[in-house]
C-alpha cells in the first residue's frame, strides 16, 4: 500500500483527469434513477457491457417499479438470465420495486440509508445512485478504485470504507463530484490489475506504483 499522497499532487493529479475528461460519465445505461438503480444491482460480479445487453431490452418494457412488477419475477429472468446471480439479483429486484412501489409512491429516495434498506442495495449501490442521479458527491468504491487508491497513493486504505473516507477527506472539494468516475475509468482502461499500461498514463509522474510498465 503506498502512503497518502500530499494535497498539492492529488490536485495535480485531478486537474489533469478534469482537462482530459471534464465530464466523466458512468458506463450503465439507465433512463431514471429506478433503472438506474436496478442496473447497479444487477452490476454486481458482472461487467457494464453484459449487463447493458441484458438491460436493453429489459427496460424498454419495465422502466417503472410497476411495471417491473407487472413483468413478475420468472418475466425478468428470462432478461437477464446471461448475468451471474441472476436467480437472487432477480428477487432482490422484484422486492425492491415493491418496497419502492408501496413506501415510496414508486419513487426512488436520495437518502442513503433508505437506498440501502433496499434488498441487494449495498452502500456502493446507494453511492452510485446518489452520484450519478442525484448529483451527490458520493464516493463508490469499488475494486478499480480500490486498487487505484492504494497503487498510487491517491487514497490509500485497507478497506473499501477506508478508501471512501480518503476520497472524502483528500480529494479536493470541487473535483469530489467526478472524483469515482474518473478513477473507475482509469483503474478500468489504464491502472490494469495485471497489466497496467502506464506508458499512457497522465499521471505516471506522480503516481507512487514502483513497479511501472513501458
Amino acid at each position: 500500500m503506498a502512503k497518502q499522497l500530499d494535497y498539492p499532487t492529488i490536485r495535480e493529479i485531478f486537474r489533469r483527469f478534469h482537462a482530459a475528461q471534464p465530464e466523466p460519465k458512468g458506463e450503465l445505461d439507465h433512463v431514471n434513477a429506478y433503472t438506474l438503480v436496478v442496473a447497479v444491482a444487477l452490476s454486481a460480479q458482472a461487467t457494464d457491457v453484459g449487463v447493458n445487453k441484458a438491460t436493453r431490452a429489459l427496460f424498454q418494457i419495465a422502466d417503472t417499479p410497476e411495471k417491473m412488477l407487472a413483468l413478475g419475477e420468472e418475466g425478468l429472468i428470462q432478461h437477464i438470465k446471461t448475468i451471474g446471480l441472476f436467480r437472487n439479483k432477480a428477487k432482490n429486484v422484484i422486492k425492491l420495486s415493491r418496497i419502492l412501489v408501496e413506501e415510496y409512491g414508486g419513487e426512488v429516495p436520495s437518502s442513503r440509508a433508505a437506498l440501502q434498506a433496499l434488498p441487494g442495495v449495498g452502500r456502493k449501490t446507494a453511492n452510485v445512485v446518489l452520484n450519478m442521479w442525484w448529483r451527490m458527491p458520493a464516493q463508490a468504491v469499488d475494486t478499480h478504485i480500490f486498487r487505484l487508491g492504494n497503487r498510487t497513493g491517491i487514497c490509500p486504505g485497507r478497506t473499501v470504507e477506508a478508501v471512501e473516507r480518503a476520497i472524502e477527506d483528500h480529494i479536493p472539494a470541487e473535483y469530489q463530484l467526478h472524483a469515482h468516475h474518473w478513477m473507475i475509468l482509469h483503474g478500468r482502461y489504464i491502472c490494469k490489475a495485471r497489466k497496467p499500461v502506464c506508458g499512457a498514463c497522465l499521471i505516471r509522474d506522480l503516481c507512487q506504483f514502483e513497479e511501472k510498465t513501458l
